[in-house]
């Protein structure tokens, strides 16, 4: 079974556009938790331009009394963001190489170049107690080099496997992404993905054994207008189950 982690970034950057308190970035992730749904993710920027630090810590009083839920904040490691973690102590942490302007989340860490930056920063989280994930590009090498840090997991950047979904190189990226889910279990890490996961695609790339959890935002809200959030929280449940 892989669980699954609602990204609710998107609920927030409605609320922002606004200016007031609708929709409640709470209220919502309560509604996806009464439908089953085992985790939380968010990602609050330097900018706040969708999740705000205040959110981080409401959300993080809403899930830390809950038997079974999980709070994912996600985000590049600076020093604002190392001690919101050590405020919250969320049940995982996942690192993403994300500059304070970029978009959206576009690649994984580089451990050949960012062990030595990488390793007081794991060190430091796990005085917390929170898990740690690291997010990387489904590369052999680098999940080799993620293996020999402090990391707890990996989060699989899917992009490229969304990406692909309908072309004919899917096969090829599809077993990429195979055998470094592999390799990283061998080596003793978790496994978790996200990014540009969809209906669509998901139920394919959880064949691929020992995903422990999915992280899915976008796609996921985008359904929800389309389709209403119970239906598509159980279809989703329904692909991890």
């Amino acid at each position: 079974m892989t669980e699954l982690s609602v990204n609710v970034n998107k609920i927030a950057l409605l609320r922002n556009s606004r200016g007031h308190d609708a929709p409640n970035v709470v209220e919502f992730a309560k509604k996806f938790i009464e439908q089953g749904v085992t985790g939380i993710t968010i990602h609050p920027r330097q900018d706040e331009r969708h999740i705000t630090r205040q959110d981080a810590r409401d959300l993080g009083n809403l899930i830390r009394p809950l038997e079974g839920v999980e709070l994912n904040i996600e985000g590049y490691p600076s020093e604002e963001f190392l001690q919101l973690i050590e405020e919250i102590r969320p049940d995982q942490t996942t690192l993403v190489p994300d500059a304070p302007d970029q978009l959206t989340s576009d690649h994984g860490f580089d451990f050949k170049t960012k062990t030595d930056y990488l390793a007081p920063i794991l060190k430091r989280l796990k005085t917390t107690g929170t898990r740690v994930a690291v997010f990387l590009d489904p590369d052999i090498e680098q999940v080799k080099l993620a293996a020999q840090s402090e990391t707890d997991r990996i989060e699989l950047y899917t992009e490229e496997y969304a990406r692909t979904y309908n072309q004919p190189n899917h096969p090829e990226v599809h077993a990429r992404y195979a055998q470094a889910a592999i390799e990283a279990q061998k080596l003793g890490l978790g496994v978790n993905a996200g990014h540009d996961l969809s209906l669509e695609n998901l139920a394919k790339f959880v064949t691929i054994p020992g995903i422990l959890e999915v992280s899915i935002g976008h796609a996921l809200i985008v359904e929800c207008l389309e389709l209403g959030l119970p239906s598509v929280a159980r279809r989703y449940l329904h692909i991890c189950q």
